[in-house]
């Protein structure tokens, strides 16, 4: 493609070297020219950036000079605009609300100018505050990934972890919390997360494969080598990822293994050595959770057609699925999303199109109550605390319009405690924006959810720009929360839409089913036909949408541009998983053998192998107009590999017909979640944002001024 515009200096674009690799699977011969891009040693480059080949690296770097050149160069002072904005709405002096554990109240407080949290507890009844842990002097000057902390029972330690280059791979360490030192202990190629036991003087975590994958839970003893470590358990299948959890008593170890469609538990008690013990074996379809109350335990599950889940119980000393009883039945359409047991009620929270609320259930009696809210779409999340011996409840709420709030629930009078409303330095006027939901036809007749934010002087008249965000993958629901950084489009004039479509959970589990496997190409078609009906009914400026998502809603930004490239004047594709077929096909990828159940396994079934060839974004770039595309990617990134974006933008160069820019961002130092500090990753979206102005207002690409 060549490039032109407005502006007489545009550079050339960079060219990436054709060199043809051919496979064959089921017989079909396959082409790709940029292959090469995927680095044989890439295990290397995601702990050793400097590894990387020196003809990638080059590749790499001359679209990232490209990007300088013909976008950031131009937009300097809007994004500069943009991060000053956003960072103005957010309260740099924040803190947490303590929650209670024993003695002490934790939590974590941020300090005005640093990027990091410093994690803090105080006497449960108040006093002088302790810094346990400061994460800015952890972080140093480099990429700074915190896995999160962990006290222990005896609350004398505090188990720590930290990814020192976006690649995942956490060192875990221990600190002692009298003398506010680490230990000489050191764990490293860990998932992050620690679970304590119960005498203090060990713990568990969980080690990965030199694949990437989270197969093994190790049990540390404090002050012996690594190597020392014993095997709880060893996941052998290598399509399952392992975790590990506590129960809120802090009885057991909950060990956690499963897809994204099957999953087993094993329960180790705390207390000592004993072996795992099983809760109900794997049956493939089969998803459950539990809960340990007492002698019995809670089951959420979806089996026995259970689509939408129900709530089981079962005796702790005979969980197996034979004794299973309903505690709360499967309603279909009335997906539970989550639950959570302590001492005298069950706490769930669900979801009714697209809508969540919280129920609360007497153990005693098996009364219920809601917690009721009214805005016409909003976010909801529920916790417990550390505590199980308690009568008080936590829930965030917010809307597109409502900033966080966090509240305290008295489960026996029922009173909600307001405990903290996210701050807004610069001001907020929640009457100045409007949230609409709509619902909008799918070409097979289903209804898809849309959410709505706009300043109230913006008309829904077909006039004004409009940022379309989706996602639809893994059954994760898009929630209607509130955001500082969705503000600054929206003040200018944007129309910011999320579009709820298939492969969430909005709807309910039949939502996620509709848009997986055999019916991913739902979850493309719903974003179209939002696209399509908020400018053909004249909502937004039929000209001026533009996509984004990222990560897998990063194959549906692929999709739709091959697809409908004509309905978009912009698509931002981040982290974007566009070479999904040459992905599925590699085994050796950490994420491959557990998408097989999401995606198809190509590698076994021609069926899914012709299917994903189907979609494939990179597979299905062809010689047409494509709009402006920005992609952006991460060198240490496991989930997405740097190379997918590469070889997508690579291909795009070679086919696309038209003016507009492609270009591709790659983060030379962080892997899928971006930059690590909250000021860096508020840069991040101040390139995003400024990408969408610069398409929504200057069509021909010229310079932002």
């Amino acid at each position: 493609m060549a490039e032109t515009g407005n502006d007489n200096q545009v550079p050339a674009a960079p060219r990436a070297k054709k060199k043809r690799q051919t496979s064959i699977h089921h017989g079909i011969e396959k082409h790709d020219d940029y292959a090469w891009l995927r680095a044989d040693n890439w295990q290397e480059v995601m702990t050793d950036p400097e590894q990387l080949d020196g003809d990638i690296r080059a590749y790499l770097e001359a679209e990232n000079s490209y990007y300088d050149s013909r976008f950031a160069d131009h937009t300097g002072d809007i994004r500069h605009t943009i991060y000053r904005e956003i960072r103005g709405q957010m309260k740099e002096d924040d803190s947490g609300v303590p929650s209670p554990d024993g003695p002490y109240s934790y939590f974590s407080r941020m300090v005005e100018g640093q990027q990091y949290p410093l994690l803090v507890r105080t006497p449960r009844e108040g006093g002088a505050e302790t810094v346990l842990l400061d994460c800015n002097r952890e972080a140093g000057d480099g990429y700074f990934g915190f896995g999160g902390a962990s006290h222990s029972p005896c609350h004398g330690l505090l188990a720590w972890s930290a990814d020192a280059n976006g690649s995942e791979f956490y060192q875990i360490r221990i600190r002692d919390l009298s003398r506010s030192l680490d230990l000489d202990d050191r764990l490293d190629n860990t998932a992050g997360g620690v679970v304590w036991a119960a005498d203090s003087k060990s713990l568990f975590y969980v080690v990965q494969d030199e694949n990437h994958r989270p197969f093994r839970v190790m049990r540390h003893h404090r002050g012996t080598p690594q190597e020392a470590d014993d095997i709880v358990y060893e996941e052998k299948d290598k399509g399952f990822f392992t975790s590990i959890g506590r129960s809120l008593d802090g009885r057991f170890l909950v060990i956690s293994a499963g897809d994204h469609q099957t999953s087993e538990v094993w329960l180790v008690p705390t207390g000592d050595k004993a072996p795992p013990r099983l809760v109900a074996e794997r049956v493939p379809g089969r998803e459950y959770d539990v809960c340990i109350h007492q002698d019995s335990l809670f089951i959420l599950t979806n089996a026995e057609g259970a689509e939408d889940f129900k709530i089981v119980t079962a005796p702790l000393d005979a969980p197996g699925p034979e004794n299973w009883r309903d505690v709360v039945p499967h309603r279909a359409g009335i997906l539970v999303v989550g639950f959570f047991t302590i001492r005298d009620h069950l706490i769930r929270l669900e979801q009714e199109n697209g809508l969540p609320r919280i129920i609360i259930r007497q153990l005693a009696d098996g009364g219920e109550r809601p917690i009721d809210f009214d805005e016409k779409a909003y976010s909801l999340g529920v916790g417990a605390g550390y505590e199980f011996d308690t009568n008080t409840i936590r829930f965030t709420y917010s809307s597109p319009t409502t900033p966080s709030r966090i509240y305290d629930y008295d489960l026996s009078s029922g009173q909600r405690t307001l405990r903290k409303e996210q701050e807004i330095p610069s001001g907020h006027d929640r009457t100045a924006y409007v949230t609409d939901r709509i619902f909008v036809a799918a070409p097979d007749g289903e209804e898809v959810p849309v959410t709505l934010l706009r300043h109230r002087s913006t008309p829904l008249d077909g006039t004004a720009p409009c940022l379309l965000y989706g996602y639809g993958a893994y059954g994760m629901s898009m929630p209607a929360s509130f955001s500082i950084s969705t503000l600054s489009l929206v003040q200018r004039g944007f129309v910011y839409a999320i579009a709820h479509v298939r492969g969430g959970k909005e709807k309910g589990y039949g939502w996620y089913r509709d848009g997986r496997g055999r019916n991913k190409t739902n979850t493309f078609t719903d974003f179209l036909a939002v696209a399509e009906h908020l400018g053909r009914e004249g909502l937004v400026a039929r000209d001026r949408i533009i996509a984004q998502g990222g990560s897998a809603g990063g194959m549906l930004m692929g999709a739709v541009a091959n697809m409908r490239p004509d309905l978009f004047a912009g698509i931002i594709a981040q982290v974007p998983f566009v070479d999904v077929l040459n992905t599925m096909l590699d085994d050796t990828l950490p994420l491959t053998p557990p998408e097989w159940p999401e995606w198809g396994n190509p590698i076994a079934s021609k069926e899914d192998y012709e299917r994903i060839a189907s979609y494939s974004p990179y597979d299905n770039v062809t010689d047409q107009v494509y709009p402006a595309i920005l992609a952006i990617g991460g060198l240490t990134d496991p989930r997405v590999t740097y190379w997918e974006p590469a070889k997508w933008v690579a291909k795009l160069r070679e086919l696309a017909r038209g003016p507009a820019p492609i270009l591709l961002k790659t983060n030379m130092e962080a892997g899928h979640g971006g930059a690590s500090g909250r000021f860096d990753r508020l840069k991040e979206v101040a390139i995003t944002q400024a990408f969408a102005l610069w398409v929504a207002r200057d069509l021909s690409f010229a310079a932002l001024d």
